[in-house]
């Protein structure tokens, strides 16, 4: 049998209230969906946006779940899943000129990461 034909859903590893752009967050979700272990860490290690981060620590809590809970080695784990939803949004307010105030919104996110085996 074919390694993709025999997937499991294994571990899952959420960020809640990350203070990035859920746009920005879903950009490098793309690129690392569907990838092996290894390919998405170095991946994630090499690219020099800014929740690549966030999501490379994410990471390694969703792998510590797999190992843990699970007992799965980290050789047979690939994301099956990943996503962002939107979260609050923090608003803040900044003085402008002639007495006047501009609403600024600042934007959060959370962050959901699951791996499969292959096992």
């Amino acid at each position: 049998m074919n390694k993709r034909e025999e997937k499991i859903d294994v571990a899952k590893a959420t960020a809640r209230y990350i203070r990035i752009s859920p746009t920005k967050v879903r950009r490098i979700l793309n690129l690392i969906r569907g990838k092996d272990l290894n390919t998405a860490l170095m991946l994630l290690e090499f690219m020099p946006h800014r929740p690549c981060k966030v999501i490379l620590n994410l990471l390694h809590s969703a792998v510590c779940n797999a190992e843990n809970n699970f007992g799965v080695s980290r050789g047979d784990l690939f994301i099956s899943k990943n996503y962002v939803n939107q979260g609050p949004v923090l608003k803040r307010v900044r003085p402008r000129a002639q007495g006047r105030a501009c609403a600024i919104k600042k934007p959060t996110c959370h962050i959901t990461i699951e791996l499969g085996s292959y096992s």
